[in-house]
């Protein structure tokens, strides 16, 4: 429970408290704003392993929806970015390792690469640049179709119950 609630408070609340706090600011200064909240494209398919994560971003995906609607009249849009696979330092090795495998049609990315940095930074600019001044309520999902693939392998997962050392859920 405390790992849930965790999550949950750190993703979806944290999310909810800081875009409160903006809209309270811009509303009460009469100043239009844009929000990009992050998301995971896991919100969608779910995955083993990290259901409290998944439910997590789910309740941010309709979170940002939600509050486009209610904050519109305001100048105030809201926007989901949803980002696949980029580099970063806190990667494992193993990860990092295989970050261009091409050889395995059921591992590689179907750009054939991951995403560079810059390119996170140019989508989110977009969304809250002029040119994407009408665009509200929407999750722009930067990850070259990864997410769109159909023979998505799931790496080995450790799941929650062995993680806490429990036995495995087995429903009677």
């Amino acid at each position: 429970p405390n790992a849930w609630r965790t999550v949950v408070d750190i993703t979806l609340n944290g999310t909810f408290f800081c875009a409160r706090e903006f809209a309270r600011r811009h509303i009460a200064a009469g100043t239009p704003g844009s929000i990009v909240n992050v998301g995971a494209s896991y919100a969608w398919t779910g995955g083993p392993g990290f259901a409290h994560s998944a439910a997590a971003k789910a309740g941010v995906k309709n979170l940002t929806e939600s509050l486009a609607v209610e904050w519109g009249p305001y100048g105030i849009q809201v926007n989901g970015l949803v980002p696949g696979l980029f580099p970063h330092e806190d990667m494992t090795s193993d990860i990092r390792g295989n970050l261009d495998r091409t050889d395995d049609k059921d591992v590689c990315q179907p750009a054939m690469r991951v995403g560079q940095r810059q390119e996170l930074g140019w989508a989110a600019t977009f969304l809250a640049s002029p040119y994407g001044r009408f665009i509200s309520g929407h999750t722009l999902v930067v990850d070259g179709a990864n997410w769109q693939r159909r023979s998505l392998t799931n790496p080995p997962v450790v799941t929650v119950r062995d993680q806490m050392g429990r036995s495995p859920f087995r429903p009677d």
